[in-house]
């Protein structure tokens, strides 16, 4: 029997997403990754050689962990409708030792960061990048920085169909009073828009891009997931114990935590330069 891919199949692959309570953004780009293929078959019936030459074709433009991430999202939609003989192999892929110097961030760009906020009068943007980086949470789980958990000094955030409990620093909580007492926020979340809604991502990732330059800090070093980076390397640094850590950071794996981690190739050069094995 031929196989194709319809609007009403993707429907129902959203629609089970959606039950197996997926966040918004893992939906969409499991939606997104399914519509590439389509795209991609042309009207074409679906079988395992269609599949294959897509495989390959994503080889030549993806890196190996942006492409292995579609295949698996093609693979859940062909489980769910029983087209197991269409599904490939993810690609091989070794796990990385370091990180890439070029995309790190280091603890003084980073306050040079949290400096340009100030300086552009943004004490919002600035109070915001202190609690990613102060938490490690994701940036997506900064509406759960309440009014009433900076007065705890807890913050229960629940993501991932996970609930985990995020200490406060007693400096982050008294910044985040002191913030709420000047804006007149007495409930709910506190970074949020003029009309009281918690800020975007997209919002957030262009705000911290815009401090670039006055911070002389690189742009492709300037995301929110770094901030969290940054925190999992200070942590470990100071208490090498992955898997509190990966308690922390919400990781299921500390396969996971271990990425999180890594160091850059420069830190692994001292390291070995340190064996002193060379006559």
């Amino acid at each position: 029997m031929e196989r194709f891919i319809t609007e009403s199949l993707i429907d129902r692959f959203a629609q089970e997403l959606r039950q197996q309570e997926k966040s918004p953004s893992t939906v969409a780009k499991y939606l997104r990754d399914v519509r590439a293929f389509q795209q991609f078959a042309a009207g074409r019936a679906v079988d395992k050689e269609l599949v294959l030459c897509y495989k390959r074709q994503l080889q030549q433009s993806y890196a190996t962990a942006s492409a292995n991430s579609m295949l698996v999202a093609l693979g859940c939609f062909f489980h769910l409708f029983g087209w197991e003989g269409c599904r490939v192999r993810l690609f091989k892929c070794q796990r990385r030792v370091f990180r890439d110097r070029a995309r790190e961030l280091s603890r003084e760009e980073y306050l040079r960061l949290v400096c340009a906020a100030r300086g552009r009068g943004d004490a919002r943007l600035a109070l915001l990048l202190q609690a990613l980086c102060s938490t490690g949470i994701r940036v997506s789980e900064h509406r759960f920085i309440t009014v009433d958990a900076a007065r705890t000094g807890r913050a229960r955030v629940c993501n991932k169909g996970k609930e985990r409990l995020v200490l406060l620093p007693r400096e982050l909580c008294r910044a985040l009073r002191e913030y709420c007492r000047a804006e007149g926020i007495r409930s709910g979340a506190v970074f949020v828009t003029r009309h009281g809604n918690p800020l975007d991502r997209s919002n957030i990732w262009a705000m911290m891009k815009a401090l670039c330059h006055a911070a002389r800090v690189e742009p492709g070093k300037v995301f929110p997931h770094n901030l969290r980076h940054l925190f999992a390397v200070s942590y470990y640094a100071l208490d090498k114990d992955v898997v509190r850590l990966a308690d922390l950071l919400g990781h299921s794996s500390i396969d996971t935590t271990r990425i999180y981690i890594a160091t850059s190739g420069d830190e692994q050069a001292r390291r070995l330069s340190r064996l002193r094995l060379i006559a």
